[in-house]
């Protein structure tokens, strides 16, 4: 739906001009990855702008995450178990002992360090 002003119409859906299209692994570095609860007190769901996981990827120690940048980052944080990342979002299971609250900046910080550096290709490391 165009909203006319006057002569020139207006679209409610924000464009960009060809010389100021920004690539799509900056639009994914200018998104805020979101940390939302859950149910479980140990798990924090981290929301990502796009969909970056083709199919479920599970990590369930250091050892299994040393191959991914982005499970190997997190678990490097140390205080975690586990790391779920599908489709747009992330899953981190803390250990019970551990404040979320010394955890969610840092693991903000290493899923937006991964879409800066990998930027479009994130979704085939």
């Amino acid at each position: 739906m165009l909203v006319e002003t006057g002569a020139i119409p207006l679209s409610p859906v924000p464009f960009f001009f060809p010389s100021q299209n920004p690539a799509p692994s900056a639009i994914l570095r200018a998104m805020v990855v979101q940390a939302k609860p859950t149910p479980n007190p140990n798990a924090m769901k981290f929301t990502l702008p796009a969909r970056l996981f083709a199919r479920p990827l599970s990590f369930a120690s250091r050892e299994a995450a040393a191959a991914h940048p982005l499970a190997a980052a997190i678990f490097a944080l140390g205080r975690v178990y586990n790391v779920f990342m599908v489709q747009d979002f992330i899953t981190v299971n803390k250990l019970p002992e551990v404040a979320w609250e010394s955890l969610v900046e840092p693991i903000q910080e290493c899923i937006e360090n991964y879409l800066t550096f990998y930027g479009d290709a994130a979704s085939e490391v």
